[in-house]
């Protein structure tokens, strides 16, 4: 099989950059050939050129809408990702294109439980063409100084909020969700990830220059994130939407505490009070945020690494699979 993966012409510290290097690796190690291509329409139409069987689009709305322009007749799978379903498909430009995308794919994955069941539900059409995969998650070891470039000792407690700067991020709302305990207790909070808007970028690093306990340290390369993470006291993820968040995987799987905003796509790695704590408005935020800041029993007990949970090994199976039965369905309906 020669796998095909289209991927939304993002900076490559993005999560859809993350998880098509990560399949590939994987669906590779099974023996199959894999080609990695940005959504656009002509450098999917040469990448059609070289005999490959089928795709995968990661994301429905930027590397569907590109995909239909080349006018490709291969066979595809669509991987659903938190800004389609959640946003996308109330949005009256992209849904039109997302249903589109949809209606033609073989097979949708949703690597989140909940938001297959919802999209299930509210969209019937799709509900037999549904599939589930476990997220996976492969942890680099590229070393960071995350404490040293920050100047911080040991003892200072250190927040992290790992994300691409932009809205849906909610970088910019979590500032303020942090100015009340500012005044009551020490802690800094750092952010790691690429400016994806630049006007809100703008607005977000004034924020962070007005306040002597936030930074920035711009994009880390993926491999460095573990060893990010493994420095700081809790991990942080105020997301007004998410699939489901490839920074909160490797957070659980190395036993980091997480703190982060109760939407389906964190639930679906948080288990409150087993590896972190979820909250719904500012006044649980606050409560949260102390709590963890001022009990290091509470942190320690968050702290329980559980890589088994996400095998990447057991991912890139699961897709390869679904990938041979779509192959193998379409050579007996030719």
């Amino acid at each position: 099989m020669h796998l095909l993966i289209v991927v939304p012409p993002q900076v490559r510290t993005t999560g859809n950059r993350v998880t098509a290097k990560r399949l590939s690796a994987g669906v590779k190690a099974l023996g199959h050939m894999v080609t990695i291509v940005p959504a656009e329409p002509a450098a999917i139409s040469v990448a059609l050129e070289r005999g490959v069987d089928l795709a995968l689009l990661l994301h429905a709305y930027r590397s569907g809408q590109p995909w239909l322009e080349s006018g490709a007749t291969l066979p595809y799978l669509v991987l659903l990702t938190g800004t389609d379903y959640h946003d996308g498909l109330r949005h009256p430009l992209h849904e039109p294109v997302i249903r589109d995308v949809l209606r033609r794919a073989e097979l949708i994955v949703i690597k989140n439980q909940r938001d297959l069941q919802s999209l299930a539900q509210d969209h019937p059409e799709c509900a037999r063409r549904l599939r589930y995969v476990a997220p996976g998650v492969v942890l680099g070891d590229a070393p960071c100084a995350l404490r040293d470039q920050l100047g911080l000792s040991a003892p200072d407690l250190l927040l992290l909020c790992p994300a691409g700067i932009r809205p849906v991020k909610g970088v910019l709302t979590l500032l303020e969700l942090c100015d009340p305990v500012a005044y009551r207790r020490a802690f800094h909070v750092a952010f790691c990830g690429p400016i994806l808007d630049k006007g809100y970028g703008e607005q977000f690093l004034a924020a962070v220059a007005a306040r002597h306990w936030a930074h920035y340290v711009g994009k880390l390369p993926p491999a460095a994130i573990p060893a990010a993470m493994r420095q700081a006291d809790v991990v942080l993820n105020n997301s007004v939407s998410e699939g489901l968040p490839n920074a909160l995987v490797e957070a659980a799987a190395l036993g980091r505490p997480i703190l982060a905003h109760a939407i389906s796509g964190n639930a679906a790695v948080v288990t409150e009070g087993v590896n972190g704590m979820l909250y719904r408005d500012a006044t649980e935020f606050t409560a949260a945020v102390i709590r963890l800041i001022d009990e290091p029993a509470l942190r320690a007990r968050l702290s329980q690494p559980n890589p088994e949970r996400f095998s990447a090994k057991r991912e890139a199976q699961a897709f390869a699979e679904l990938c041979m039965t779509v192959l193998e369905e379409h050579q007996l309906n030719k």
